[in-house]
């Protein structure tokens, strides 16, 4: 180390050079210059993305399946009714998905599209219907 000090003797006590043609840089600039870069750009996300939780979809049993049946039908000859809804989403990006929940008066029953759908524009489709309770 003593022989690595000594090289630097002529220069240690020279006074800091500023250009006069460039400005000095600011030392937020500076210090960006050495801060680390997004190497993975993406990498976060893909860790949430990995981490979020997705439930997988319930079957129902037979009977459940039957009453579920028997409570469209009703809906379907009603003028209009006033229910609670649960049914699962599949996610869009991996398996699994969400069971959502909603409440409203039931606009029409659209058969050949298999769909339950809500004053409020929610399209619900009955594959899906976990629970349809009339109140």
């Amino acid at each position: 180390m003593s022989g690595q000090r000594k090289g630097y003797a002529d220069i240690i006590a020279l006074p800091h050079h500023v250009s006069r043609n460039h400005p000095p840089m600011p030392r937020a600039d500076r210090a960006a210059q050495f801060a680390p870069f997004a190497a993975l750009t993406g990498y976060e996300e893909a860790v949430q993305e990995t981490a979020r939780r997705t439930e997988e979809e319930r079957e129902l049993s037979e009977s459940a399946l039957e009453e579920l049946d028997e409570t469209v039908r009703l809906l379907q000859s009603e003028a209009s009714s006033h229910v609670s809804v649960t049914w699962f989403v599949p996610d869009e990006r991996k398996e699994g998905g969400s069971y959502e929940t909603a409440e409203g008066e039931v606009r029409r029953i659209d058969p050949d599209r298999r769909l339950l759908i809500l004053q409020d524009g929610t399209s619900i489709p009955l594959d899906e219907i976990l629970m349809l309770s009339r109140e």
